[in-house]
């Protein structure tokens, strides 16, 4: 006799690699390094302890906002081919369990980070993951073609909360490395949205790309390299660093500036197959972690 019962799709039990995976840890890689850096190049110094322990909360805080990111955003992941293997969209995991590991990431991240180091980092802490969550996920990326402009700022935050960490105070050195970011973010995203947008149209969202079209996202690319190629300079300039992060700056950003360009002005595809886009975004990631391992480098020097 054959069953009446309705039947729904079955999730899947999630594992450690689901929750791992809600963490964003491609992501959160640059963002742990720059929030390290952030700190080592503080004055002062800080017990490798309690050094150790803030590194732990921006991963954590950075896991959480990914997290957080990945449970609004599930039926957005369920329609485009970069996220559709995500454990919430993919049936791995169900919404629920998604937020409470979140939450408690971001609950447990801020204060272990007041307990551990002082509550103005901690604040700040709690502050990049609600922008990140309320601001840029919930308000501005569904709204508005400048969203990551603004939004940009969450992942900005990490070398200033590991200056805060060390020191408890701010000053123009993590500022500026703040701007960078804060700088590198739209060409870095726009860049990737370029040959991702067929996701971006299906999934609804207001990218550059898809409501500007391509020639407009181009341009803009290359117009926001140009401010943050001055703010890559500026801690040289400004005499907070030394001549081996000031050379090397200069020369990492020419060659970013002139990838920005070949976006903005040529939609070729380069001899060995790879869209200008496609190569802008991938420098662009080595690009910041080879500019804070500089910096790093060029403060140890300076202190020898």
């Amino acid at each position: 006799m054959a069953s009446n019962v309705a039947t729904t799709p079955n999730i899947l039990p999630a594992d450690w690699r689901d929750f791992l995976a809600l963490t964003k840890p491609s992501v959160m890689r640059l963002v742990v390094f720059t929030g390290l850096c952030g700190m080592l190049v503080a004055p002062g110094g800080i017990n490798p302890v309690l050094g150790f322990t803030a590194i732990l909360c921006i991963a954590l805080a950075a896991g959480a906002s990914g997290a957080l990111n990945q449970w609004y955003e599930a039926d957005i992941d369920a329609l485009m081919k970069r996220t559709e293997k995500r454990p919430l969209p993919a049936g791995r995991m169900d919404r629920q369990s998604a937020l409470h590991f979140g939450v408690g990431l971001s609950f447990f991240s801020v204060l272990l980070m007041g307990f551990a180091t002082n509550w103005f980092a901690a604040v700040m802490l709690a502050g990049s993951i609600l922008f990140y969550v309320i601001i840029y996920t919930m308000w501005l990326k569904p709204r508005t073609p400048q969203n990551i402009v603004i939004g940009g700022a969450a992942g900005a935050f990490p070398p200033l909360i590991g200056w805060i960490a060390a020191t408890g105070h701010v000053a123009p050195l993590p500022v500026l490395l703040f701007l960078i970011i804060f700088l590198w973010t739209p060409p870095h995203f726009w860049a990737l949205a370029l040959w991702v947008r067929p996701d971006y149209a299906a999934a609804g969202i207001p990218m550059l790309p898809v409501v500007a079209g391509e020639r407009t996202t181009r341009r803009q690319i290359f117009l926001y390299s140009i401010p943050m190629a001055a703010a890559a300079i500026a801690p040289w300039a400004m005499g907070l660093t030394g001549n081996l992060y000031g050379v090397t700056a200069a020369v990492l950003t020419a060659w970013f500036l002139y990838l920005a360009a070949k976006v903005g002005i040529r939609t070729a595809v380069e001899d060995d197959g790879m869209k200008p886009e496609k190569r802008l975004f991938a420098f662009s990631i080595l690009y910041l972690f080879l500019l804070f391992g500089i910096l790093l480098a060029d403060h140890w020097m300076m202190a020898l």
